[in-house]
C-alpha cells in the first residue's frame, strides 16, 4: 500500500512538472516575442521621430508572420513539431544575440528591425507546431481546458512584454534588451527539453505519405484547401472567425482614439482599460477551464457578448459604457478561440492539422488588417464611430450567413 501510495504521489509531480514546464515554455516564448513586437516601433520611432516610418516598420515585421502560417502549419505535417519548436526557439535565440551583437558595433536601428522579422516568421513556426502538439500532449484532458490554460500562458505573456519591455528600456539601452529577449527564448528551449524528459506522452512522428523530393510543393495547401471546402463546418467557422475579427481589429485600431479623444480621458485611464482587457481575460479563461461548458453554447454566447461589445463601444455616451463594451469585445475574444481551436481539432485529421489549421488562421485573420486599413481611410472623414458600426453590422451579416448555412454545430 505505501509503495502504491509513494508511486502516486511520484506521478502526480512528474505530470505537475510536465505540464508546468510545458505551459511555462509558451508564456516565456510570448514574453520574449511581445517585448520584440513593443521594442522594435518604438525605438525607430525615437530614432526617427517619424510615426510614419514606425508604421511601416510594423507592418514589415507583422506582415511576414500572417503570410508564413501556410507554409509553417505543411512543415508541421511533415517534421517533427517538437523538433521544429526547438529549432525556432533556438534560432530566435541566436538571431537576437547576432542581432544586439550588429546593433552594438554599427548603431543602425536596421538590424532590429530585421531581426524582429526574422523572429516573426519563427515565432509562427513556434504557434504551429504547438498548436498542432496540443492535442497529443493533453490527450486524456477535456480539450476546452487545455486550450484555456494555453490561452492563458499566452495571454499572460502578451500582457506582461509589453510593461517589462518599457521598465528595461529606462535603465538599459535598446541593444541590452535585444540581447535580454534571446536570454527568454533560451528559457523557454530549457522548459521544453524538461517538459521532454518529464514527459512520458509519445508524440506522433509526422507520416511521410510521400517522398519529399517527389511531391509537388503545392500539393499540401492544395489538400488543406480542399479540407476546408469539404469538411463539415470549417467554411462557416472560417466566416464566424472572419466577423469576430473585424470587431477585435476595429476595437484595437480605434480604442486609443476613443479614450482619450472622444472621451478626453487620460493615458493612464487608456492603459487601465487595456489591462482591465487582460483581467476580463483570464476570468474568462479560468471559468472555461474549471466548467464543462456545451461547446455550442460557448460558441453561441463568445460570439453574441462580442457583437453586443462592438454595439456598446460604438453608440456609447461615456467612457463607463465604451469600457464595458470593450471588455465585452476583448475579454470574450479568447472564449471563441477556445471554441474555434476545439472545432478545428475535432474536424481536421491529425495527419493534415498543421497544413489545414495554418491556411485556416490566415484566412480568420484576413480580416482583422482589413478593418485597421479602414479605420485609416475613414475614421479621419467621419469618425471612429462610425466604423465601429459599419465593422459591427459587418460582424453581424456573417455571423448570420454561418448560422443560416449550419454554423455552430457540436
Amino acid at each position: 500500500m505505501l509503495v502504491c501510495r509513494r508511486s502516486a504521489v511520484r506521478l502526480f509531480f512528474v505530470m505537475r512538472v510536465d505540464h508546468t514546464a510545458f505551459y511555462a515554455s509558451l508564456f516565456l516564448s510570448r514574453l520574449a516575442d511581445q517585448i520584440l513586437l513593443f521594442v522594435v516601433p518604438l525605438v525607430v520611432f525615437q530614432v526617427t521621430q517619424s510615426a510614419a516610418w514606425s508604421g511601416v516598420v510594423f507592418f514589415a515585421e507583422t506582415l511576414p508572420r500572417f503570410l508564413s502560417f501556410p507554409v509553417c502549419g505543411a512543415l508541421c505535417d511533415r517534421v517533427s513539431p517538437f523538433r521544429l519548436l526547438r529549432i525556432s526557439q533556438m534560432f530566435r535565440a541566436t538571431t537576437c544575440v547576432l542581432g544586439a551583437a550588429a546593433s552594438g558595433l554599427t548603431g543602425n536601428v536596421a538590424w532590429l528591425v530585421a531581426v524582429s522579422v526574422v523572429c516573426g516568421v519563427l515565432t509562427t513556426q513556434g504557434v504551429m507546431a504547438r498548436e498542432v502538439m496540443l492535442p497529443q500532449v493533453f490527450r486524456e484532458f477535456r480539450t476546452e481546458k487545455v486550450l484555456a490554460h494555453a490561452q492563458i500562458a499566452d495571454q499572460l505573456g502578451m500582457v506582461l512584454g509589453p510593461l517589462l519591455a518599457a521598465l528595461a528600456l529606462d535603465g538599459w539601452s535598446w541593444v541590452v534588451v535585444l540581447g535580454a529577449t534571446a536570454v527568454l527564448f533560451l528559457a523557454a528551449d530549457t522548459a521544453m527539453k524538461i517538459w521532454r524528459s518529464a514527459s512520458s506522452v509519445e508524440l506522433v512522428e509526422p507520416a511521410l505519405v510521400h517522398p519529399i523530393e517527389g511531391m509537388h510543393w503545392l500539393q499540401p495547401y492544395r489538400k488543406a484547401l480542399v479540407h476546408v471546402l469539404h469538411l463539415p463546418g470549417l467554411v462557416q467557422l472560417i466566416t464566424l472567425s472572419a466577423g469576430v475579427n473585424l470587431v477585435i481589429g476595429v476595437t484595437l485600431a480605434t480604442s486609443a482614439a476613443m479614450v482619450t479623444g472622444t472621451f478626453h480621458r487620460s493615458g493612464n485611464d487608456y492603459a487601465a482599460l487595456q489591462t482591465g482587457g487582460a483581467v476580463a481575460t483570464v476570468i474568462i479563461l479560468l471559468l472555461i477551464a474549471r466548467l464543462s461548458l456545451p461547446l455550442r453554447g460557448m460558441g453561441l454566447v463568445s460570439y453574441g457578448c462580442i457583437l453586443l461589445g462592438g454595439v456598446a463601444t460604438a453608440f456609447s455616451n461615456g467612457p463607463l459604457a465604451y469600457a464595458i463594451g470593450f471588455l465585452m469585445v476583448i475579454g470574450f475574444d479568447k472564449m471563441f478561440s477556445v471554441y474555434i481551436r476545439t472545432r478545428r481539432f475535432q474536424v481536421i485529421p491529425t495527419a493534415d492539422l498543421g497544413k489545414t489549421t495554418g491556411l485556416i488562421v490566415m484566412l480568420n485573420n484576413l480580416t482583422q488588417p482589413v478593418a485597421g486599413l479602414v479605420v485609416g481611410l475613414f475614421a479621419g472623414q467621419a469618425n471612429a464611430r462610425g466604423v465601429i458600426v459599419a465593422m459591427t453590422v459587418g460582424m453581424a451579416m456573417l455571423g448570420g450567413l454561418a448560422i443560416f448555412f449550419g454554423g455552430m454545430r457540436k
